[in-house]
């Protein structure tokens, strides 16, 4: 298996396609591993992971648990909430003292944009960024990338829109430079206020039409209305915005073609997407969810070798 290009994995737009391909192709592998009877390889026996998150998560670090689990690694577990960070410490001097216990990797979760890539540059360990603020969240964006794959063959040529609250996602700028990196066209849509200006200088295309935007897709990725990051008021109520922006049954049965419905999760269940949606033939949410610990094996295991 071909190495890739990078010691860390700080945000999709540091990889190059061809790393893109090498996690999808181990990915591969540890999708059998994991639907097999013994789910565990010991490919990073006595390597030693501490998962550093700064920010409330549960799928990421339900799912990177799991992912180190499978791979034999040994954990550390390390919540801001709970620690010296309360009394003032540093970044830094919390991972240094973290380091000096001998630690391999860092998986990270930061609500400051760009926490990893300052780490990556004091720090001998490899950083994989589980989300930085509003910036990237390279590992769900892998996944995501990796469940259209698995469901249509090929990224590339497929038409993707992102729906929803870009403005406040970090999944939704690593979706975009994923996508296009393996040939997808992308389209973003929502309420003007929750579109980011000049956001078509990344080569995607902007709809303010939700029912226009679902007519133009195969798949159809709808992120959560993220109301703990929105400081003023984007939208006159929840209610409006499900009425104009929400992806019901009716919507797409109006529409009469096949949408792969996507979403990274929480659900806000009745505002962005309805439950008879997200349930349905055409949700492959719960693939999202096994695919990720897949995909999260897959960085870990090829970061590992880097070292």
């Amino acid at each position: 298996m071909n190495a890739l290009s990078v010691n860390h994995l700080l945000g999709i737009k540091y990889l190059t396609p061809e790393d893109i391909e090498i996690i999808f192709e181990s990915a591969d592998e540890f999708k059998e591993v994991l639907n097999r009877p013994i789910k565990k390889v010991p490919s990073l026996r006595d390597t030693t992971i501490v998962n550093l998150f700064y920010e409330n998560s549960t799928r990421t670090r339900i799912s990177f648990e799991l992912a180190e689990k499978r791979l034999s690694a040994d954990i550390i577990h390390f919540s801001a909430s709970g620690s010296s960070v309360k009394k003032g410490e540093t970044l830094l001097d919390t991972v240094n003292n973290i380091l000096a216990m001998k630690v391999d990797m860092v998986v990270m979760r930061h609500p400051s944009a760009g926490a990893p890539v300052f780490l990556s540059k004091h720090i001998d360990a490899s950083i994989i960024n589980a989300g930085d603020g509003t910036h990237e969240h390279p590992t769900q964006a892998l996944l995501d990338a990796f469940s259209i794959r698995e469901k249509l063959g090929t990224v590339k040529g497929k038409k993707v829109a992102i729906i929803g609250d870009i403005r406040h996602s970090r999944v939704a700028l690593s979706n975009i430079f994923c996508l296009k990196k393996l040939g997808a066209e992308v389209m973003v849509a929502g309420p003007p206020t929750l579109i980011p200006m000049f956001i078509e200088s990344l080569g995607v295309q902007v709809e303010y039409n939700v029912r226009k935007a679902l007519e133009w897709c195969d798949v159809a990725n709808v992120l959560r209305i993220q109301l703990e990051r929105q400081e003023i008021q984007y939208f006159p109520s929840l209610r409006e915005y499900a009425m104009y922006f929400g992806i019901n049954k009716k919507l797409l049965d109006d529409i009469g073609k096949e949408i792969l419905i996507m979403h990274p999760g929480p659900i806000n269940r009745g505002v962005e997407i309805t439950s008879d949606v997200a349930d349905s033939k055409y949700s492959i949410i719960l693939d999202q969810v096994e695919n990720g610990v897949a995909i999260r094996m897959a960085v870990l295991y090829l970061l590992s070798g880097r070292r």
